[in-house]
């Protein structure tokens, strides 16, 4: 019988027929630039309410300044804030997640198993950023796009190398139960 590869004491590859436990890889969400235009609208705002309230002329009222900033906020700042922290991807040992919503969860995973292709797409803004978008597909289901990945080669490094250990396991796993 063969010793099991250690790396410090350690396994490497659990023995053959052993579940493996599944562990957190990545968890992260699309590149924050895209509250650029937020930050942006909150530092105008204000900036314009600073300047203007108290010196409106007398149709208008400080009121109807802060009312329209507040609109102004939650239309173009916290809302596009929210959404952006409502969405998650996370990449464990055994699956690809995500996950996006507020009211309703919606949650999609593809597994590391089955095996998939990788494609990166990296337009001229997300290269200047880092970022990419990488779209997963298996050939059956629909493709699993990941928006706008911050440090996207690392991720997709991340990916192919879950695929492969997970096809070598599932692969060593199917010879020794049919040559059991």
């Amino acid at each position: 019988m063969t010793q099991p590869v250690t790396l410090g004491g350690r396994p490497m590859m659990p023995p053959p027929g052993t579940p493996v436990e599944e562990l957190l890889v990545a968890r992260f969400r699309s590149h924050a630039r895209r509250l650029f235009w937020c930050a942006l609208v909150l530092i105008v705002a204000a900036g314009a309410v600073g300047f203007l309230y108290g010196n409106l002329k007398p149709p208008f009222e400080d009121w109807m300044l802060l009312g329209g900033a507040a609109a102004a906020l939650v239309l173009l700042v916290i809302v596009p804030f929210l959404v952006w922290l409502s969405r998650t991807y996370t990449i464990t040992t055994r699956r690809v997640i995500v996950q996006s919503g507020m009211g309703v969860r919606n949650r999609r995973e593809l597994s590391h198993t089955r095996g998939y292709s990788i494609a990166v797409r990296r337009g001229l803004l997300q290269r200047l950023w880092g970022a990419g978008t990488i779209t997963l597909s298996n050939g059956v289901d629909a493709p699993l796009r990941l928006v706008n990945v911050p440090s996207v080669n690392l991720v997709h490094e991340a990916l192919a190398d879950q695929v492969e250990v997970n096809q070598i396991l599932a692969h060593r796993d199917a010879q020794s139960s049919s040559g059991a």
